[in-house]
C-alpha cells in the first residue's frame, strides 16, 4: 500500500511539472485581431472585452498581450494581439473558449441591441529570432499611456533574410538607442499573405512628439547610415512604398501600455 501511494504521489508530481513547464513555454504563434465595429458600438464592444472577453481568454489559457485603440477615432475599430505556442494550441482554446457557458450567455446579452461587431480580420504570424519574448514587462498603472505603432515593411523577392539581417545586427539596438521600445518582430505564416517578403512589427513611444524626435534622431544616425548603406549594397530590400505605419493608444484594459 505505501509503495502505491508513493507511486501515486510520484506521478502526480511527474503530471504537476510536465503541465508547469508545457504552459511555461515561450509563445512562438501570435495573431493580430481587428474589430470593425457595427455604427455607434464601438464602446459598448470595448465593454465587453473589459468585463468579460479578457478575462475569459486567460481562463482558456489565451495569453492577452496588447489591446489597442486606431488614434483615427473615425476607424470604428480596435486591435488586439494575442499569443500561444503554436497553431494547435490556438484552435483548441478558440473551440474551448466559444464553448464556455459564461461567454454564451456574456455574447448573447451584449448584443440584445443589435450586433456589436461588423466584420472582424484575423491574421497570423511567427515570431522572428531577434523579436523580444514574452511576457513583456507591464508598465505601471500610474505611468502615462504609450503610443503603439505598427509598422510593415514588404521586400523585393529573396531580400526578407536581408531586412532581418538588419533588424538583427543594428535597427533594433539603434532603435533601443533612440529610445523606443521593441514590442515585437513577426512573420506572416507560410501560406498567409506576404509570406516571404513581409515583417510586421510593433514600438511604442512616449507619445507622438518623441516618437518623431526619435526617429529623426535614428535616421541621422551615422551607425544607421552605414548600415542601411551596406545591407542595399546588392540593390534595394523594400518595394516601392514599401512601409506601412498605423498608430494606436493602448485601452484602458490592455495588460501591455
Amino acid at each position: 500500500m505505501k509503495l502505491i501511494i508513493i507511486l501515486t504521489c510520484l506521478f502526480s508530481s511527474l503530471m504537476t511539472s510536465a503541465n508547469t513547464e508545457k504552459e511555461s513555454s515561450p509563445l512562438t504563434f501570435f495573431e493580430i485581431r481587428t474589430y470593425h465595429a457595427n455604427e455607434g458600438k464601438l464602446e459598448e464592444l470595448h465593454k465587453r472585452f473589459r468585463e468579460h472577453t479578457c478575462a475569459l481568454f486567460k481562463k482558456h489559457q489565451i495569453t492577452n498581450i496588447v489591446y489597442l485603440e486606431p488614434t483615427d477615432k473615425g476607424s470604428n475599430s480596435m486591435t488586439y494581439l494575442l499569443g500561444y505556442q503554436s497553431r494547435e494550441q490556438r484552435d483548441e482554446r478558440w473551440e474551448a473558449f466559444r464553448k464556455d457557458e459564461v461567454w454564451i450567455k456574456a455574447f448573447a446579452e451584449s448584443k440584445k441591441n443589435g450586433k456589436l461587431v461588423k466584420t472582424i480580420e484575423s491574421s497570423f504570424y511567427n515570431l522572428t529570432d531577434y523579436s523580444p519574448k514574452f511576457p513583456l514587462g507591464k508598465s505601471s498603472t500610474d505611468e502615462k499611456p504609450q503610443l503603439f505603432e505598427i509598422r510593415t515593411y514588404t521586400t523585393k523577392t529573396g531580400k526578407l533574410a536581408d531586412l532581418d539581417a538588419r533588424f538583427r545586427d543594428h535597427t533594433c539596438k539603434l532603435f533601443t538607442k533612440h529610445g523606443m521600445r521593441n514590442v515585437i518582430y513577426m512573420h506572416p505564416v507560410e501560406g498567409a499573405e506576404g509570406h516571404g517578403t513581409t515583417l510586421t512589427y510593433i514600438i511604442s513611444h512616449k507619445d507622438m512628439e518623441a516618437r518623431n524626435a526619435s526617429f529623426k534622431a535614428f535616421s541621422k544616425d551615422p551607425a544607421w547610415q552605414a548600415a542601411r548603406n551596406a545591407s542595399e549594397e546588392a540593390g534595394k530590400i523594400l518595394i516601392e512604398k514599401g512601409v506601412v505605419k498605423t498608430f494606436y493608444t493602448p485601452s484602458d484594459y490592455s495588460p501591455l501600455k
